[in-house]
């Protein structure tokens, strides 16, 4: 026997009856952000492995040690995405999408060589949002309420908003300075991983998740206190703009983010129902990564969500998994004219997800195959019925008696079915 192939670790197959939980969860965020009048960007897998050293930082764990990188046939040196935001900057740069403002969103796969936990993969899935052209707080506001937005269409009440400023790259680089000497005064209670960050990028210190860091953490200096005017000015009528949407917030001085690019606003929305990975979506200011990457000066603010996180947070038991309809066909008659009926059904019901039975088989085995399908109404067309052009339905979930209806009035039926999910 041929050894039998499995998935790679930490790569996972979307089995069927769990489709339809992403298609909840990705038709809800198309709806919200494109209602914000945001417009779909769809970019390559595989990138240069210099696009992301030169966006997301040389010296990053991204780089270092999780990136898929490889020499192909031809020589180049690629990449598997780790993250979409480099990917759409490259994109907007290429086809000369920043002659204006832009608003844009992205989904799919993104791939990281980390250990396999929940709520981690090595193939993971995220939504986001990229504008770019937009310099003011407005712009992060409006980013921020779209999240808000999205978890209110989801039914996600548990999740709660931090944020804090980065400051630009001059308050930045005084705020390194103080914080490398603070923790240095430390390092004897420092953990290897924060004495290797000491060195490359000191602010990732802040974001240790190992509690025998936290006093020393506590204890740093606050980047908050190192905001010039404009800087501070930017981040209060952030602030503001919040409140006078009603989004609650806490500010979180510590909050950094893991890439290097980031500027002035950075923002997190958090539960506390995933463990240790309770980051469900993250973002923020940008506003050097375009010049970095070879275009001219362009503000930009985006964030990304984690589709696997979000998916352990959203309750399945309302999402219909099932067709609308089982049609069931009994006699040689009936056989023969239910493709005809499937298709005129199809064409009356937009959406209709109708499923007709195929192989044949006794009455009691087509019911059953109809029950375990998870459809809401079998449809029964036995010769009788379709001698007469009508059609029996029989409810499968939440009770109700077999009726024999006529073509216009199955169409009302399975409209209300459609109309239901």
């Amino acid at each position: 026997m041929p050894e039998r192939l499995q998935a790679i670790r930490g790569m996972h197959d979307v089995l069927p009856e769990q489709a339809p939980i992403w298609q909840h969860l990705e038709d809800h965020a198309r709806a919200v952000i494109e209602g914000y009048g945001y417009r779909e960007m769809r970019t390559p897998l595989l990138e240069p492995v210099e696009l992301f050293k030169r966006s997301i930082g040389e010296v990053t764990d991204i780089v270092e040690k999780e990136m898929y990188a490889f020499e192909d046939r031809g020589g180049d040196r690629l990449a598997l995405r780790p993250e979409g935001t480099a990917s759409c900057v490259r994109a907007a740069i290429e086809h000369g999408l920043l002659d204006q403002p832009q608003r844009i969103w992205y989904r799919g796969p993104m791939f990281r060589r980390e250990r396999p936990q929940r709520g981690r993969y090595r193939q993971f899935h995220q939504i986001g949002v990229e504008v770019f052209g937009l310099a003011g707080p407005d712009i992060d506001l409006e980013v921020i309420a779209m999240t808000g937005r999205l978890w209110r269409a989801l039914g996600l009440a548990d999740l709660r908003l931090e944020v804090n400023s980065l400051g630009d790259a001059d308050e930045r680089a005084r705020y390194r300075g103080d914080l490398v000497a603070h923790l240095r005064a430390h390092e004897p209670a420092l953990d290897d991983d924060s004495r290797r960050r000491l060195s490359t990028n000191p602010l990732r210190v802040l974001d240790s998740k190992n509690p025998d860091l936290a006093p020393v953490i506590a204890a740093a200096p606050s980047l908050l206190d190192y905001l010039g005017e404009a800087s501070r000015a930017h981040f209060d009528a952030l602030c503001a703009g919040l409140d006078a949407a009603g989004i609650g917030y806490s500010i979180n001085p510590r909050l950094v983010r893991g890439l290097d690019y980031y500027n002035r606003t950075v923002f997190e929305w958090i539960t506390d129902a995933l463990g240790a990975q309770g980051t469900v979506c993250a973002g923020g200011r940008y506003d050097g990564l375009v010049a970095q990457l070879g275009g001219r000066d362009t503000p930009a603010v985006g964030f990304a969500l984690g589709t696997e996180r979000l998916l352990d947070l959203i309750d399945t038991s309302a999402i219909a998994t099932g067709p609308d309809a089982y049609l069931v066909a009994l006699g040689d008659a009936a056989a023969a004219a239910a493709p005809a009926l499937a298709e005129r059904l199809r064409d009356a019901v937009p959406g209709l997800k109708l499923l007709m039975h195929c192989g044949g088989g006794s009455f009691k085995s087509q019911f059953k195959k109809a029950d375990r399908s998870g459809a809401r109404l079998a449809l029964i067309l036995g010769d009788e019925e379709a001698a007469a052009g009508t059609v029996s339905c029989k409810p499968l979930r939440g009770g109700g008696e077999q009726r024999t209806l006529g073509f216009d009035e199955a169409v009302a039926l399975l409209r209300e079915a459609r109309a239901a999910r």
